[in-house]
């Protein structure tokens, strides 16, 4: 086996020495585009040597026209090499068969499999809601190699970001999360529920790590890259400073002082994105209680009082299906997370 090389290199090579070679052989080159997006660490740039134990390789997916799929896969498999660049180009794990890695497919049947509409149609409320931060991520991240049908990279562009309502609409719901629970780790600890303060101190972090994400137009990937997306952010090292200094802690005193520092600096940087009036930045107590925290609430409301979309401005703040569920079964199914975002709201 050949020395690590991260995959997304290794798969714009294999397009440009084997495939594209192979698709304009002949006396009618194929129309088509190629990427490498989708499913894949290598995709999203967090792939090392660990992964090339399983679904890893040279490979990359070729879209074609209409009906010509299943003749130009049959056309390609058939002339792959063994091997590019020392790794086998037909590979699997315990899940999947071992299977040449280039996918041959037309646009919208894949697309509609991973985020569960075309992109290239007009892109609702429902479709922004109903598709996970992962899926999109997948889909706007990696490399397109080819986009000779030009469909390709303007759908990319289209699911870039969060059109600015739907964003302050997503936003809202990220703080009303934090406010929902912002006083439990002081109120478990307390009572002397040291673990039941840590576990809420966890979740208020994942959340202050989605949130700063977003802010910074990120999707946030699935739990396994969640930290390592967070970490690659520039200027976020004293943000996790505080975070893993509030997880930590061996007091609840403690963790609400490292998760106050935390809150200040998000709510800095939510002034900073100027979507909407200052909101001020300090926390305070929760209530009557001996508990600090910085009223997740008052940023959610003003990113609220900033929508002007009837369509966001009326719905509760339940958000994304991400923001309602984490079942891995729910959102790596594009119907069920769908329908499971459409029934919370």
């Amino acid at each position: 086996m050949s020395a690590f090389v991260p995959g997304l290199e290794l798969c714009r090579a294999y397009y440009h020495d084997v495939l594209r070679p192979l698709l304009d052989d002949g006396p009618h080159p194929v129309p088509h585009s190629a990427a490498l997006i989708g499913p894949g660490s290598e995709v999203l740039g967090f792939d090392t040597a660990r992964s090339a134990d399983h679904d890893w390789g040279p490979r990359a997916i070729v879209f074609v026209p209409a009906g010509r799929a299943e003749e130009i896969r049959d056309r390609v498999w058939k002339r792959l090499p063994a091997e590019y660049g020392g790794f086998p180009t037909a590979f699997g794990s315990d899940l999947h068969p071992v299977r040449p890695g280039v996918t041959v497919t037309e646009f919208t049947p894949w697309a509609r499999d991973l985020l569960g509409f075309d992109p290239r149609d007009p892109i609702g409320v429902d479709d922004w809601l109903g598709v996970p931060w992962q899926r999109l991520a997948e889909f706007t991240g990696g490399d397109v190699f080819h986009d000779g049908l030009d469909e390709l990279c303007p759908a990319r562009r289209r699911l870039r970001w969060y059109p600015d309502d739907v964003w302050r609409y997503v936003l809202a719901c990220q703080w009303t999360r934090i406010a929902q629970e912002e006083s439990f780790p002081g109120r478990a600890g307390e009572v002397g529920d040291d673990l039941g303060s840590v576990l809420a101190t966890g979740r208020i972090a994942r959340d202050l790590m989605r949130l700063t994400l977003l802010m910074r137009r990120r999707y946030p990937p699935y739990t396994k890259w969640l930290g390592s997306a967070f970490n690659r952010l520039s200027g976020s090292a004293e943000l996790g400073d505080a975070l893993t200094g509030a997880l930590r802690e061996t007091t609840w005193q403690g963790r609400e002082h490292h998760l106050s520092t935390a809150y200040r600096r998000v709510a800095a940087l939510h002034n900073r994105l100027n979507l909407t009036e200052p909101v001020e930045p300090g926390t305070r107590p929760y209530h009557d209680r001996p508990f600090q925290v910085i009223g997740g609430h008052r940023f959610a409301r003003a990113l609220m009082d900033a929508v002007t979309d009837p369509a966001l401005a009326r719905l509760d703040l339940v958000g994304t299906v991400d923001q309602v569920a984490d079942n891995t079964d729910a959102l790596t199914h594009p119907r069920r997370a769908r329908n499971l975002a459409a029934a919370a709201r």
